[in-house]
């Protein structure tokens, strides 16, 4: 995931000024929506983004292993994880049930539509896909697609 991930040691618009999500660290949401002025100038350390990318790892982790019911590859486990760390347990609730029936490939095809992120327009918001998640989740289904299930 720190592959996909860049380190950043203070709060950023994850799809650039005035775009996306106000994040920081390592790809760790403060919130939904624009950073505010206030967020924008605000510095973390290096051991606050590692102990809350670690405890972001370690729930994606408890959610992956409370919700699926079959095997799993180490590579399947860790795509899986970086998919939750990105959406959630809940956002990420219907590829698990794919995967608790062992559709594998519907599973990959469900994750690969999580590419449109939500952007600040003049008008309003409107949905756009996110190039580097769509990279990302191909790295993240790549496993199931190439299951032999």
């Amino acid at each position: 995931m720190r592959g996909t991930e860049s380190v950043k040691y203070y709060y950023y618009n994850d799809m650039g000024k005035d775009r996306g999500h106000c994040s920081w660290g390592i790809g760790i949401l403060a919130h939904h929506g624009v950073c505010t002025q206030e967020e924008l100038g605000k510095e973390v350390s290096k051991a606050e983004v590692e102990a809350e990318f670690s405890r972001r790892i370690a729930e994606a982790e408890r959610g992956v292993h409370r919700n699926i019911t079959v095997e799993l590859t180490q590579e399947q486990f860790d795509g899986l994880v970086s998919f939750t760390f990105n959406t959630g347990a809940e956002g990420a609730s219907d590829t698990y049930a794919l995967i608790n029936k062992n559709d594998f490939a519907g599973a990959a095809a469900n994750m690969q539509q999580f590419v449109r992120v939500r952007v600040k327009t003049k008008g309003g918001t409107k949905k756009v896909i996110a190039k580097g998640l769509v990279k990302r989740r191909a790295e993240e289904s790549a496993p199931f697609l190439n299951a032999n299930n």
